[in-house]
């Protein structure tokens, strides 16, 4: 298959996967929708251990870069570039996009007040399988780019501890920000590359990076940075 008709696959059958997993997680909150999140990606996890097109723990190899739309060979390093980048900018529009439409909207109400916003008629339950399914679209996006610049996938990919990570990155840079988890993830891969050479366990010092984080910066960094943007302006704004 050529990359971009593999990608899109990768995005619809991530998505079909988010609308069966979200069905069943969306109905607890809390630390039951954690836990049925966890046993239904433990339940992937073991079928793609057991499938036969995944190899198991040998993961799917040599996969082929290809030729993007025919022409562009994406063997190329430079053309591997540009092509993640677009990739990663239109993944980072769609994410504005759906933050700031009518529908994002509606997600920010039931996050603030979902009570409120069930008595407002609005189907929560359909709102919250919507986030989920462009949720898991959206990781489906970047997990078939990954496999076709690093040529490999593994059950690392669909380990729980992927999520974890995620969930690190989101967190050291600010839940609730557009620009956080992208600097939370900078910092979480930057921290991996430059001590996977050296002799310091990578996630002792990860850990340790969250805890300072947690402790000092309790927004997340980019969080923190903007309330207190938003604290000087309001601020500035009494005194006047």
């Amino acid at each position: 298959m050529t990359p971009e008709i593999g990608i899109l696959i990768g995005v619809a059958g991530a998505a079909m996967l988010g609308l069966i997993m979200g069905f069943f997680a969306i109905r607890r909150q809390g630390i039951y929708f954690a836990m049925i999140t966890l046993a239904l990606s433990q339940m992937f996890f073991f079928f793609c251990l057991q499938a036969e097109f995944t190899h198991g723990e040998d993961g799917i190899q040599s996969v082929p870069r290809g030729h993007l739309f025919g022409f562009i060979d994406l063997n190329d390093t430079t053309s591997m570039y540009y092509f993640v980048l677009a990739v990663f900018l239109i993944g980072m529009i769609v994410i504005w996009r759906f933050i700031n439409s009518p529908f994002g909207m509606i997600l920010k109400s039931i996050r603030e007040n979902e009570q409120r916003a069930i008595s407002l008629g609005y189907s929560v339950a359909r709102y919250k399988l919507g986030a989920f399914v462009m949720s898991a679209a959206l990781a489906g996006l970047a997990g078939g780019t990954k496999a076709l610049v690093f040529q490999f996938a593994t059950l690392t990919d669909v380990g729980w501890q992927m999520s974890g990570e995620v969930i690190l990155m989101t967190l050291l840079g600010g839940i609730g920000t557009l620009i956080g988890p992208i600097f939370g993830a900078g910092l979480v891969v930057t921290l991996q590359n430059y001590l996977a050479t050296s002799q310091f366990p990578v996630t002792i010092i990860t850990g340790v990076v969250f805890m300072v984080c947690v402790l000092l910066f309790r927004r997340g960094i980019i969080g923190e940075f903007y309330a207190s943007r938003l604290g000087r302006k309001l601020g500035f704004e009494h005194r006047r």
